[in-house]
């Protein structure tokens, strides 16, 4: 039986027009019956992100930065609203060997920092989609020179960047994950996590915590970067916008996003 089910946010939570509002009845079901949700995104755990959680589950583990952060949300009065109990930083060296090449090849860079920061570099058209996107805003900064850890870097892709000559060079420190969004078709977002961090990382974290194994849990996807951990549960579904390549990996497939497919994925689980 399925306990805990991980949901990611782009392609699968939000569509085109924003989350379809078909999901949160199903959402409502699920937690009715004692099973637990836990938002796994590359999003930083602010903004619509954190909005997205709260009403996934208002008390409990989120991922957040492809894997470098866990928030534990909390209604209590006595506890912070939102509390870091993962973070994985980036090394230093790691990130400036990353933001070098980033500049040398011309390509829009961001920074996240464990604190909420939320930086960029230069000017691109894509930073303000983006910000858009996420309900934030974002500060200019020189991201060799920031006063915290970085946990996360980020290029935004569009169709003529040189992306491949950038993942050629990259540091072997660095974990890429490849993600899209329909709300900015054609910009590929690479985020670039501590080796090793990742959304199968990070939710292996939250199902122990929980005490579970990965095989009691259920993980709703569409995208490359949810491949590791659509096969590493118990159930792996993929929405029908996916790539192929993630719906062959899947147990179960459902309709797009826009057309209910995660509410379909979630009332699934109930039988």
């Amino acid at each position: 039986m399925v306990r805990l089910v991980f949901v990611d946010v782009d392609g699968t939570l939000v569509g085109k027009e924003g989350v379809p509002e078909c999901v949160w009845p199903a959402v409502e079901a699920l937690r009715a019956k004692g099973i637990r949700l836990s938002l796994i995104t590359g999003r930083p755990g602010r903004g619509h992100a954190l909005a997205y959680a709260r009403r996934l589950a208002p008390a409990g583990l989120h991922v957040f930065e492809s894997g470098a952060v866990v928030l534990r949300l909390s209604q209590d009065p006595h506890e912070p609203p939102a509390a870091p109990v993962l973070v994985e930083a980036l090394a230093r060296e790691e990130v400036e060997e990353a933001v070098r090449l980033a500049r040398r090849l011309g390509l829009p860079l961001e920074g996240y920092t464990a604190e909420g920061g939320f930086y960029v570099e230069g000017e691109s058209p894509l930073f303000l989609a983006h910000q858009e996107l996420l309900g934030l805003r974002a500060e200019g900064a020189d991201l060799l020179h920031l006063p915290s850890p970085l946990v996360r870097l980020q290029v935004l892709a569009g169709p003529e960047a040189p992306l491949g000559a950038f993942l050629d060079r990259l540091p072997p420190g660095l974990s890429p994950h490849i993600a899209e969004s329909p709300k900015m078709p054609g910009v590929r977002f690479v985020s670039l996590t501590k080796k090793g961090v990742s959304k199968l990382s990070a939710a292996r974290f939250v199902a122990e915590a929980y005490g579970l194994g990965l095989e009691a849990c259920a993980m709703v996807g569409d995208g490359e970067n949810d491949l590791e951990l659509l096969r590493a549960v118990g159930l792996g579904v993929a929405m029908g916008n996916a790539p192929e390549s993630v719906r062959k990996a899947a147990q179960r497939v459902v309709a797009p996003v826009e057309a209910c497919g995660l509410a379909e994925a979630l009332l699934g689980l109930l039988g």
